[in-house]
């Protein structure tokens, strides 16, 4: 199927063919008709992609702190490579979509039914339940495609609470702004629209509202008093798009005492106080669609929010604009100023900065004489022919990019499939790395013969039911960490396992590989008494809301993420663990998760122990991670995987690297060497069963805790 992509690099668009979406639980898929292009999101993505490093950062410099940061503890090379990978990656375009139902795994919505949702430019679109909403027979797709930018305005009408009568102010006649004065006039409110540009103000005329132009020379003030018969507006909603800080000093001088204020767009937020405290002013910034946005459990997670208690969410937003469309209160035809069919999306992007006026600018997708056809598999180049070590690989994220496919492609990999839910990274990433072909459906992988080699690097929640599947369809398995959520899974893997006991399966507990590691355990077995092993992690705060904290989705931090440390301190004592304690931070108001601040203390069964302190409240500056090993009168400190220094070996002082090295490189290449040489794991199916296990136990013992 076809696919508006940018990159993000140059910010070229550019139209991609990509293996249709996989439609998965909660969601439907949808076979699009037509879609807006939101010309000043949009524009502002063209626009940034197409400036030069210097103009990204100026634009971003809240990025920037973070990118210094993260230099100064994980070093320039690391950085500027993660940077890169981030930018290079391909941005899907879109969030105003029209389309039939062809799939559906949601209760009450069937196929066939016409759909508008918040999906991207692409001939299909998987979208979640809440994020979409069936669209009246008497109002057509083009008009219907209008229902997410009028649902942006409507929640800052909700915001601003206008009654009968009132006279409101919209400042910016964009899209947004042209629909917001509809509205409010169907909501019996008096307007008056502010802009620069004529044609946008003699819309908005057309639409029921006074206009006034600054650029024409008219003082906006003076028409707002003279509109609001002298008694300063009732409220103001800023729908523009400027850096300036004048949309906002404006909206609070013409405002009556205890007028409202609400920002739709985007503009310089440098207030004066006294402009506000005067007139005791109300602003607000209003959050998209509405209630639910950007919340995972209502968004992806189908969880509705009760209408006694929210009576606005964004899909219930989305319903209302359809209902004011089906009334005929919203006039959407004078809006749409250009049509482009998919293929000639470039263009249609290429309207965005040029000189020629632009307003509503439609992409229109093809009809298909097989609706029922949905091809979710792609072809990049010739497939590679049958022979060991020829790898699939399920899950495309940026991990997976940035770092495993390179690893694996390095280590000598034939690659042959990658899968990812969307396709785009899917197809990008195999394009860049030269794979046959890209599917959003693990059986592309699993069905394929040629393939002996799967390589696991999806969300957590789904990792135990691909190793299962993978090695009962006769592949190898590296499963990036964790191996899995929960005991039961443990249980029936290690029971899979020792029905294919001679197909590996592998963790990617890369730290263990890491040059200065392997240093550390080479030294650490000269000695033959018990060991203390102490790891810092400065794990940095994730938001609670994050997947990973997720117990469903992620199972938290120390399943997901402190079992490298656990499997580290395992392999550098050399013995099995026999008891493991957790002890979380104490509990406080502010703190909203606290097993990603917990301290493990392990034994091991030779009498060696070892603490790891993972901390997500830390500051950032601080080195990430710390490894210190106390024995026979000796000491190892490792310092954030650069440098490594010894006190009392007779022949080791100290190694150090100019660029961090946490073992990826090594650790693929050890396993792929394992897989076509058909010779011993790198790690222990017992080792990797017994880690799991520790994680999930300390997980509960801190949740406990």
């Amino acid at each position: 199927m076809k696919q508006l992509l940018q990159s993000l690099k140059t910010g070229r668009t550019t139209v991609a063919d990509v293996p249709a979406p996989h439609c998965g639980a909660g969601q439907v898929l949808l076979r699009s008709s037509v879609s807006l292009v939101s010309a000043g999101t949009e524009r502002m993505l063209v626009a940034f992609g197409k400036g030069n490093l210097i103009q990204k950062a100026r634009s971003q410099p809240d990025k920037v702190k973070m990118v210094l940061e993260k230099m100064r503890t994980d070093g320039v090379g690391a950085t500027l490579e993660a940077v890169q990978s981030k930018l290079d990656q391909p941005l899907a375009l879109g969030y105003c979509n029209v389309g039939r139902v062809v799939e559906s795994r949601v209760q009450g919505i069937s196929i066939g039914e016409r759909v508008v949702s918040n999906g991207k430019h692409a001939e299909m679109v998987a979208v979640p339940k809440n994020l979409c909403a069936r669209v009246p027979d008497d109002v057509s797709d083009d008009a219907a495609s209008f229902t997410v930018l009028a649902a942006i305005g409507l929640q800052g009408i909700r915001l601003v609470q206008p009654t009968l009568g009132e006279c409101v102010v919209v400042t910016g006649l964009g899209l947004i702004g042209l629909l917001t004065v509809q509205m409010l006039r169907a909501h019996g409110c008096r307007v008056l629209g502010i802009d620069f540009d004529a044609r946008r103000l003699e819309l908005a005329r057309s639409f029921g509202a006074e206009v006034v132009n600054p650029g024409a020379g008219e003082d906006v003030l003076a028409r707002a008093a003279a509109f609001s018969r002298g008694r300063g507006v009732d409220a103001v909603l800023i729908t523009a798009a400027t850096k300036s800080n004048e949309p906002v000093s404006q909206a609070a001088r013409m405002c009556r005492k205890r007028g409202r204020i609400v920002l739709i767009g985007v503009v310089g937020l440098e207030l004066n106080r006294d402009e506000f405290y005067e007139k005791e002013l109300t602003f607000q910034v209003s959050c998209s669609y509405g209630p639910g946005r950007y919340d995972p459990a209502y968004e992806e997670g189908g969880h509705d929010y009760p209408v006694g208690f929210v009576r606005w969410t964004e899909q219930r937003n989305f319903e209302a604009v359809l209902d004011l469309m089906s009334s005929g209160a919203l006039n959407l035809e004078p809006l749409i100023s250009h049509r482009f069919s998919v293929a000639e999306g470039e263009q249609a992007m290429e309207l965005l900065t040029s000189v020629e006026p632009s307003l509503g600018i439609l992409l229109q997708y093809p009809t298909t004489e097989s609706p029922e056809r949905i091809d979710r598999r792609v072809r990049l180049q010739s497939a590679p022919a049958k022979g060991a070590g020829v790898v699939g690989f399920l899950g495309a994220g940026n991990y997976a990019g940035r770092v495993l496919i390179p690893a694996f492609k390095a280590a000598g990999a034939t690659l042959h499939t990658v899968v990812s839910g969307g396709g785009v990274s899917a197809v990008h990433f195999g394009k860049k790395f030269g794979f046959a072909g890209a599917a959003t459906e693990m059986d592309a992988v699993l069905e394929n013969a040629q393939i002996d080699t799967v390589v696991i690097a999806t969300r957590h929640d789904a990792h135990a039911a691909q190793v299962l599947a993978s090695l009962r369809s006769g592949k190898h398995v590296f499963c990036e960490k964790p191996l899995c959520l929960t005991n039961d899974e443990i249980d029936q893997i290690e029971n899979e396992m020792g029905a294919h006991a001679d197909q590996h399966v592998m963790v990617g507990f890369n730290r263990r590989f890491a040059p200065h590691v392997v240093k550390m355990k080479a030294l650490l077995d000269t000695i033959d008494e018990p060991k203390s092993v102490i790891i810092t992690v400065n794990a940095g705060e994730i938001p609670p809301d994050h997947w990973t904290q997720d117990l469903a989705v992620g199972g938290g931090r120390i399943i997901g993420e402190a079992c490298h440390f656990i499997d580290l301190a395992r392999h550098l004592v050399g013995f099995p663990i026999s008891e493991l304690h957790a002890v979380s931070l104490g509990r406080h108001p502010t703190i909203k998760v606290r097993d990603d601040k917990v301290s493990l203390a392990l034994e091991f069964e030779d009498g060696s122990i070892a603490t790891i302190h993972y901390l997500a409240n830390g500051h950032k500056s601080f080195p990430k991670e710390r490894v210190e090993v106390f024995a026979a009168g000796r000491v190892l400190q490792l310092d954030n995987f650069l440098k490594l220094r010894g006190w009392g070996w007779p022949n080791f002082s100290q190694m150090r690297l100019w660029r961090q090295d946490k073992g990826q490189l090594a650790c693929a290449k050890e396993f792929f060497q394992a897989v076509t040489d058909s010779c011993k794991s790198p790690i222990s199916k017992e080792e990797i069963i017994e880690v799991s296990r520790a994680a999930i136990k300390a997980a509960e013992a801190a949740r406990s805790a």
